[in-house]
Parts: structure tokens; sequence; C-alpha cells
């Protein structure tokens, strides 16, 4: 026969009349371009990779991105393998009207998989480099390849590769304190090089 726990409600403190404040501790710190690359990546392995499957609708996929405030979703199959990646301009760029108009077929009828960026054509930058660099080199890197992401890859204990961070130009933006108010990524890079010149 279980015993009947007595629960007591917890004491109540007042909110202070000289002011209750929110911690920032998950606000990212302000970098410069010299800062240390880390500093700028978004760590895997403290924040759940935004994921959706090769099937899922355009317009899912959006609202997914929208939903977790990210613009770039992982493509994954079974047990987690990446099948490619897809983002806002894959989704609501030109890439669908092209796709409808080539098959003759309605943007509803469009599935990830027809407009994601196939893993084999996904380029990733080493844990090892990203170490040794900065802020700097990774604008620069995100600035020649013309994209607005940049996957991080390592291995796991088992020898596995892995993805373990990702940096986005809107995330650099923000710490570096660039005001991002267009999807377009060279408007973007042209804000962030006015900031790292004044510096």
């Amino acid at each position: 026969m279980s015993e009947t726990i007595d629960y007591q409600p917890l004491h109540k403190a007042p909110i202070s009349a000289r002011g209750c404040y929110l911690l920032e501790a998950f606000n990212p710190p302000a970098v410069t371009a010299d800062s240390p690359a880390l500093l700028v990546m978004t760590d895997l392995s403290q924040m759940p990779s935004a994921t959706i499957g090769a099937d899922a609708s355009l317009d899912e996929a959006n609202q997914s991105m929208l939903a977790r405030g990210v613009r770039l979703l992982f493509v994954v199959g079974e047990a987690n393998v990446i099948a490619g990646v897809v983002t806002t301009v894959d989704v609501l760029g030109e890439k669908p009207l092209l796709i409808t108009q080539n098959r003759q077929t309605r943007r509803s009828d469009l599935r990830v998989a027809d407009v994601m960026v196939p893993v084999d054509q996904v380029e990733a930058l080493r844990i090892e480099d990203v170490k040794k660099a900065n802020v700097g080199n990774i604008v620069t890197t995100l600035k020649l390849d013309g994209r607005a992401h940049a996957i991080v890859v390592g291995e796991s204990k088992e020898g596995r590769q892995v993805v373990l961070g990702i940096f986005s130009a809107s995330q650099i933006a923000r710490q570096l304190g660039v005001q991002i108010q267009t999807h377009e990524t060279a408007r973007t890079f042209a804000e962030i090089e006015a900031v790292i010149a004044r510096a």
C-alpha cells in the first residue's frame, strides 16, 4: 500500500521594485572579424539540427524553417543519414518555378527532393580548419562560394563523418552588429564588409 505524500506549495518572492532583469545567457556574443570562428558557429551538439524528409512539400519546408527561425534544413533519410540540404532560396526562389514549367506540373506537387541540393553536391568545412580560423575567414569563404551557409564536419568516435556545426551569414551579421533586412546574400555580405571595414 503506497503512502500519500503531502506536497507543500513553494513560498513566493515578490518581484523587486528596483527592477527584475532577463538573463542574456542565450544571446550569442558580439564579435569582430578577428574573433575566433567558433564563436559564430551554431554548435549542433548543443542545439538540435533542423531536419526534414525528402518527401515533404515545399510549403511544409517553408513552414518548418519559419517555425524554427532558420533558413536551411538538412534533408535526412533513414538513420539520420543526410540526403541533401534545402534553403529558403531553394523553396521560395526561382528553382520551383523552373521545375514546374519544365515538368508542366503545379508547385504544390513538388517535394523537397525536387529542389534540394543533393549531398554529393554539398561541400563542407573541416572542424580542424575552423578551429584555427577567425570570423573574417568564414565571411570570405561564404562570399566566394556565394552562399549564406557553410556546414562544418568532423568524425565521430566510430569514425563516421558527422555534421558538427553550421555557419549562417545572417547569424554572423547579427553578432557583428549588422541589421539585415533582406534575404539577398550579396547585400548581406556588403553590409558585413562595411562593418568589418569600420572596425
